[in-house]
C-alpha cells in the first residue's frame, strides 16, 4: 500500500513509522514547512525522531524505516494522488473562547481533497468536536475532489489513544475504534488498521466514535477534578489527601458481583492538567453539543471540572506566597525556581503545561523566575537552566510541577545549602515531607495540611 499521513506530531510520526514498517508499505508524511515545525521534515528524513524524552522504540523505528526507504516526509500534497489511504493527524486546539481552531484541519483537508483519486480511504485521527467529520470534513473532501463519500472515497473517523512516553505501545496494544460513514467504509478501515493494531478493533458510526474520543478524555478530566477538590478539602481540614486516597481505593472489588461492591479508583491530585487532549477535549464535547445537539443544555459537571483543574497552578502560587509570607519574604524580592516544564514526567511535551501558567504569573510578581527541566533546552525564549543546582542557587522557593525521575535522585542536602531560603512547594507529592522538615525545609504540598508531615 501507499499511505499518506498528514501532520508529523505525536500521533502522525509513530503512526507513519508503524505503517512504514509493514512489508510492502510505503508511507509519505506531510508536514507544513512553518517556522515552528518545518524543521521536522529534515529531521525525520535524516532518520531521527523529533520527539524527545523517554519514548521507547520510536527513535530506532524511525531510523529503520527511513533508511530502508519506506518513509519520507514532504511539504506538499502531491503524494495523495497515488495513495491507497490518507490519515489526517493534525492538531485541533481551542481558542481563548473555548472554541475549536480548525485552521490546520481545513488546510489539510483541502490539500488532500485536491489530490485524492477514486477509491482512496480517508481516515480522520485528529480529535474533533462531535459532528465535525460529517459537517465540515466530508463537505470539504467532496467539494475539492468531486467525489462522494461512501461512493467515490471511503471516509472513517478512527481516533488514537496515544500518550507521551508510550506512543508505540498504545498504538499497537490498545483497542481501536473505527467509525465509518457507511458500513463498507468501516470494514475497509478495519482491514487497514489491523496491519498495526494487535488489540480489539471495534466498528461503529462516525458520530459515536467522535463522541467516544472526547468523552474518554473528559472522563479522566472530571475524575482528576474530583481528586483535586478533595485535596483542597483535605488541606482545609488538616488531613493528608494521599492517605485518604489510599483508604478509598483499598476497598475490595468483587468481579463476580461488581454491583455489590463497585471498584473505586480515586485519581491523583496535583499541580494541574496539561497535554494536548485533556485541557481541550471537554470543550470540544461541549462545542459539539452546542452546535449539533438537538436539545441543548449546560453541561455543568464538565465545565466546572475543567475550570477547577485549570485553577490548580494558581493554587501552587498561593501555597508559595503562604510559605514566603511565613518566612517574612516579600514576593517581589524572591527568586523562584520551577522544576518541570513538560506537562508530565519524563517527556519533552510542553503543551498546556501547568508550568507555563505558573511562570507567566510569577514572572510579573517575583524578582526572578528560573525553570529547570532535564528534557527541554529551549521553549519560547524562557529562562531554562540545564543544571538543576545552578537553577536553585540563591532561590527563595522551589516549586516542583512535574515529577521527572531525575528529581527523585536530587541531593536534598545540597539543595538546602544552595537556596537562600529553603522552601519547597510540591505539586506532585514527590518528596517525603518528614525527611524535608528534618533537613530544615519549609514544605508545602497540594492536599496536605501544614501540620500534617507524613
Amino acid at each position: 500500500m501507499n499511505i499518506v499521513v498528514v501532520g508529523m506530531g505525536y500521533v502522525g510520526i509513530p503512526v507513519a513509522a508503524l505503517f512504514a514498517d509493514q512489508p510492502g508499505f510505503r508511507v509519505t508524511g506531510i508536514q507544513r514547512r512553518s517556522e515552528r515545525s518545518g524543521w521536522k521534515i529534515d529531521c525525520i528524513n535524516r532518520g531521527e525522531s523529533p520527539i524527545g524524552g523517554n519514548e521507547p522504540g520510536l527513535n530506532e523505528l524511525v531510523n529503520r524505516v527511513v533508511n530502508n526507504g519506506s518513509l519520507q516526509v514532504r511539504d506538499d500534497f502531491s503524494a495523495c494522488t497515488n495513495a491507497d489511504a490518507v490519515i489526517l493527524a493534525v492538531q485541533t486546539p481551542v481558542d481563548e473562547h473555548k472554541k475549536p481552531v480548525y485552521d490546520s484541519l481545513i488546510e489539510a483537508v483541502e490539500g488532500v481533497s485536491e489530490n485524492i483519486v477514486a477509491g482512496t480511504l480517508v481516515s480522520v485521527e485528529s480529535t474533533l468536536a462531535p459532528g465535525t467529520t460529517i459537517n465540515l470534513v466530508k463537505p470539504l473532501l467532496e467539494e475539492g475532489s468531486g467525489l462522494m463519500a461512501g461512493v467515490g472515497f471511503n471516509l472513517i473517523y478512527s481516533y488514537e489513544r496515544v500518550m507521551a512516553g508510550s506512543l508505540l505501545h498504545n498504538l499497537i496494544n490498545y483497542p481501536r475504534i473505527i467509525g465509518g460513514y457507511t458500513q463498507e467504509c468501516a470494514i475497509r478501515g478495519f482491514e487497514f488498521y489491523k496491519n498495526i493494531v494487535n488489540a480489539e478493533i471495534s466498528v461503529t458510526d462516525i458520530l459515536t466514535a467522535e463522541v467516544s474520543k472526547v468523552v474518554e478524555n473528559t472522563y479522566r478530566d472530571v475524575n482528576i477534578a474530583f481528586a483535586n477538590e478533595v485535596a483542597l478539602i483535605c488541606e482545609s481540614l488538616g488531613v493528608n489527601v494521599f492517605e485518604v486516597r489510599k483508604y478509598v481505593n483499598n476497598l475490595p472489588f468483587n468481579p463476580q458481583n461488581p454491583s455489590t461492591n463497585p471498584y473505586r479508583n480515586m485519581h491523583l491530585p496535583g499541580a494541574g492538567v496539561g497535554g494536548h487532549c485533556l485541557p481541550k477535549d471537554p470543550w470540544l464535547l461541549k462545542y459539539g453539543l452546542d452546535n449539533y445537539g438537538k436539545k441543548r443544555f449546560y453541561p455543568k459537571i464538565l465545565v466546572d471540572s475543567r475550570e477547577l483543574n485549570d485553577s490548580m497552578p494558581d493554587h501552587l502560587i498561593e501555597l508559595t506566597l503562604e510559605a514566603l509570607n511565613e518566612n517574612y519574604i516579600q514576593i517581589n524580592d524572591a527568586k523562584v525556581a520551577l522544576l518541570g516544564l513538560s506537562f508530565r514526567e519524563d517527556v519533552d511535551d510542553t503543551r498546556n503545561s501547568p508550568c507555563l501558567k505558573i511562570y507567566t504569573k510569577l514572572v510579573n510578581m517575583c524578582r526572578e523566575v528560573i525553570i529547570h527541566d532535564p528534557y527541554i533546552k529551549e521553549c519560547r525564549n524562557l529562562p531554562i537552566h540545564d543544571n538543576l543546582y545552578e537553577a536553585v542557587f540563591c532561590a527563595n522557593a522551589l516549586i516542583l510541577i512535574t515529577s521527572h525521575e531525575d528529581y527523585q535522585k536530587i541531593d536534598l542536602n545540597k539543595i538546602r545549602g544552595l537556596m537562600y531560603s529553603p522552601i519547597i512547594v510540591d505539586g506532585r507529592n514527590a518528596f517525603n515531607s518528614g525527611e524535608l522538615t528534618r533537613i530544615g525545609f519549609v514544605y508545602k504540598c497540594v492536599g496536605k495540611s501544614n501540620n500534617y508531615l507524613v
